[in-house]
């Protein structure tokens, strides 16, 4: 069977898995290369770009050796293939745990739960839950949802279309470092910042087509397209921002605005502030159908151009 192929059937087979079995609660693979990544800081860490871009090499490089590896043994079974294909799209995609994650703070904040909201809502970001009354916590979620969908779900989906297992590994190895290192603290201003520029090169495909999935299936194309020429620019992350922008016109909200975040204010730009409402509760489930919609027809435009591409160079 075709490369094409074993990506399209394994894909879709990943997918469904996360669907259907979400993230195991313990021995995820991504938590292994979390702890594995931090041993490597313990032994490299000083306060030096060089260290940090050390740092970054040696594990996303790690991850995409072990992708080429794993490929290369199972590659003269169709089988296996998919297989290995399917564990891999199941491994770093993480669609099912978002959702379950921003429905436990919706289904909290609709019971008047506003602590209990607070106390689930470091699962989904690293926004200082303290400082959020309910609304402010629904619309930290609402831009949870959409940033995680480029994040957890198309980027790597895109990756994957391109170069395969040792793609998709490579890809989560770079988010999840970015996650670890990528922050603007004392500690990791230098260090991270191999792992945070790498992070926003490998974002900007699957940030720009979930910007345009957002627009095609929202509920508001127009307004989706809309907020993004107007706002996305605006936003300090240069993948965030049509991503956010996007799902802010989509679902009529507006996003954005003063948060508080690694113990310091930040006033970032309001997305959609002109044709959006505040965020409601009830904009939590809007937002993670959008998202499941995103992520489906990821899939779907990921695995057609590489059954397109492959076809006409064969």
């Amino acid at each position: 069977m075709r490369a094409d192929r074993v990506f399209a059937y394994g894909a879709t087979a990943g997918l469904l898995g996360d669907l259907f079995l979400g993230d195991p609660r313990r021995g995820h693979p991504v938590a292994a290369f979390g702890r594995a990544a931090g041993a490597v800081e313990q032994m490299l860490w000083r306060d030096h770009r060089g260290r940090g871009a050390l740092h970054t090499v040696v594990c996303v490089g790690g991850a995409v050796a072990l992708g080429a590896v794993a490929t290369r043994a199972v590659r003269s079974s169709t089988a296996a293939s998919v297989a290995l294909t399917a564990t891999a799209t199941w491994a770093v995609v993480g669609g099912t745990s978002l959702a379950r994650e921003a429905g436990a703070v919706g289904r909290a904040l609709r019971a008047g739960d506003v602590d209990g909201a607070r106390a689930r809502l470091p699962h989904l970001c690293g926004r200082d839950p303290q400082a959020l009354d309910a609304d402010g916590i629904a619309r930290a979620v609402v831009e949870s949802v959409a940033e995680n969908t480029s994040d957890a779900v198309v980027g790597a989906l895109v990756w994957g279309a391109v170069g395969g297992v040792p793609a998709l590994l490579g890809f989560r190895a770079v988010n999840t470092l970015d996650a670890m290192v990528g922050h603007r603290s004392p500690r990791y201003l230098r260090y991270g910042w191999a792992s945070a520029r790498l992070d926003d090169l490998a974002g900007w495909p699957g940030a720009r087509l979930t910007a345009v999935l957002a627009a095609v299936c929202g509920d508001d194309p127009r307004g989706a397209v809309r907020a993004w020429r107007a706002d996305a620019a605006r936003h300090p992350s240069p993948n965030a921002g049509p991503v956010e922008a996007s799902f802010a016109g989509a679902l009529g909200v507006r996003l954005g605005g003063t948060l508080s975040y690694a113990g310091r204010v930040e006033h970032r730009p309001v997305l959609n502030g002109a044709d959006g409402r505040p965020v409601r509760v009830t904009d939590i489930d809007r937002a993670v159908r959008l998202s499941r919609r995103v992520g489906w027809l990821a899939l779907g435009v990921s695995a057609a151009a590489r059954l397109l591409v492959k076809g006409r160079t064969s």
